[in-house]
């Protein structure tokens, strides 16, 4: 009795079930599939995530895309971002820009930075939707000012080049602090960029560094070459590193 009445807190606990996946993940999942067919809307959103992953499941995108519908249906924000995710990508059905742009949007009027920060970079880069630099700068501001780190990057790169807002140097190197402190690992590069360029190369070299161990295969790539070319020569000899860190993700990978 005991036994069961500790797996049924477990079902029903959406924060439970979250700590379980890193513990369990096996013993997580049947749990959360559980918690979903009974309508837990938390556990649904989770359900579709480990399918989408494989987390403790068998990656099932099609089925994943059903369970984020369900629970987006509920009006879970980031079941609906998540359905963004896979409309936009192709995980599990057709890639369509349009379809996830409208997804994205009802979430970011919900207030989700997650998904402010996806619909921005539809609409900063003219994807399903009408290009509006404007109206993407106003979302990642937004999303910066809930916390969203890679956000803060984006609205500092706008800050420092003047575009639809005036020109802010400082409030760009605010930003891009921000952004590196919250662990975004192009804000880093970018809060180095600028301390490189005031003759701060210590401190510009620890987040230089920071940036290389968070930094996926494409960052890395075109950030070595930008190294490369760095005036620093203790700035410039990263960019093998770079290029190292870059060949072993994408050995991990395979091909892209």
């Amino acid at each position: 009795m005991a036994d069961f009445r500790l797996r049924r807190e477990e079902v029903l606990d959406g924060e439970r079930l979250r700590s379980m996946l890193d513990e369990s993940p096996a013993r997580a999942a049947q749990a959360i599939v559980i918690a979903a067919r009974e309508g837990e809307v938390e556990a649904q959103a989770l359900l579709g995530q480990i399918l989408l992953d494989g987390q403790g499941i068998a990656q099932d995108p099609p089925l994943a895309l059903s369970w984020f519908g369900i629970a987006a249906r509920q009006g879970h924000l980031m079941a609906r971002n998540m359905l963004g995710r896979c409309h936009e990508h192709g995980w599990g059905c057709t890639a369509d820009a349009a379809v996830a742009a409208r997804h994205y949007r009802v979430a970011a009027q919900g207030g989700l930075d997650w998904a402010m920060y996806n619909y921005a970079n539809l609409l900063a880069t003219g994807r399903g939707v009408n290009q509006d630099p404007a109206l993407a700068f106003s979302f990642y501001e937004r999303a910066a000012h809930l916390g969203h780190a890679k956000s803060m990057n984006l609205l500092g790169r706008y800050l420092e080049e003047g575009r639809v807002c005036p020109l802010d140097l400082r409030g760009a190197r605010d930003w891009y602090r921000r952004s590196a402190e919250g662990g975004d690992f192009r804000g880093q590069f970018s809060y180095a960029a600028v301390l490189a360029y005031t003759g701060q190369i210590d401190e510009a070299l620890d987040w230089l560094r920071k940036a290389l161990a968070g930094g996926n295969l494409k960052f890395l790539q075109v950030a070595s070459q930008s190294l490369a070319s760095a005036n620093d020569p203790r700035i410039g000899a990263l960019a093998a590193e770079y290029l190292e860190r870059a060949t072993q993700l994408g050995q991990d990978h395979g091909p892209l």
